[in-house]
């Protein structure tokens, strides 16, 4: 048997079949091509429309990021079709299908985070700019992307959180309203008159600027303490965590201010020592009994 015969022929074949399906493969580039061509434009129109509604940003790049990902399907499809005609829509289905469950088994975390992204670009909560607290992560949304979520925190440093944290979680959003509610705990010493503190301290509160008396502003003794009997004071101001350091220092300011005013003693808490008897030592150094 002539072993170089028939590599020769085998290599012959393989010339001949892609230089006949050389028509097919430019075919199928100059598909690939269109569909690049189409997909840009197909995207911009999308902005287009999509502009001059009142559609979250997050929501546009989902609607842009859909638009592509289609086209792009059936570019791909139409071109494999092409280079291979013995392929059929219906067969080119059936292998994506089975394709598709063997790669969602295997990035089952990827398709989990991008199928999160959908679904939170879907909410109407949670937009770009809010102040979330999420799984000990507080911080500004500043992008959502189909598979994570950039949280700027509170000091600075970029957290990048996979979608499907934010969406198994329960997450606060502490800037879904204008304003929230606040609070801080005031004591008094026992000897004061408690109506007189509380109105001592609503008047105080009712006069710091930013707040809002109108939403409701409460004084309620709350329990006894060691050495001292506390106030929970809770009033409306702005709902980011600027806004809420803000009014709570000129709340506890004016509390102060109105309390020493009042001569309403704010008392320290009692400290407990434990004193040891010192015993004589013996002539050897140690303690007689």
């Amino acid at each position: 048997m002539n072993y170089i015969a028939t590599l020769r022929e085998q290599v012959q074949g393989m010339a001949t079949g892609f230089v006949a399906a050389l028509p097919n493969l430019a075919i199928a580039l100059i598909v690939l091509v269109l569909t690049w061509i189409i997909a840009r434009f197909a995207a911009k129109i999308a902005d287009m429309l999509v502009g001059r509604t009142e559609i979250r940003p997050s929501l546009k790049a989902l609607i842009d990021t859909l638009v592509r990902l289609g086209i792009w399907l059936m570019g791909i499809m139409i071109a494999a079709i092409v280079v291979m005609p013995g392929l059929t829509p219906a067969t080119l289905f059936a292998g994506l299908g089975i394709g598709a469950v063997a790669i969602g088994f295997a990035f089952q975390d990827i398709f989990e985070n991008f199928l999160a992204g959908v679904l939170i670009m879907l909410r109407e909560k949670m937009r770009i700019g809010d102040v979330i607290e999420c799984e000990g992560i507080t911080g500004k949304v500043e992008k959502i992307t189909l598979r994570e979520t950039h949280v700027r925190r509170l000091s600075g440093e970029l957290t990048i959180v996979p979608n499907s944290m934010i969406f198994k979680n329960p997450v606060e959003i502490l800037t879904d309203e204008l304003r929230r509610r606040h609070e801080v705990v005031v004591g008094v010493s026992y000897d004061t008159d408690l109506d007189h503190a509380a109105d001592v301290i609503r008047r105080a509160v009712e006069r710091v600027e930013g707040i809002e008396p109108d939403k409701g502003l409460d004084v309620f003794a709350q329990e006894f303490n060691s050495s001292s009997v506390d106030f929970l004071v809770r009033w409306w101001a702005g709902s980011t965590p600027r806004d809420g350091w803000e009014s709570k220092d000129k709340v506890v300011r004016a509390i102060k201010a109105g309390l020493d005013a009042a001569e309403i003693e704010i008392p320290f808490p009692y400290v407990t020592h434990t004193f040891k008897e010192r015993v004589p030592l013996g002539p050897s150094g140690d303690s007689e009994d």
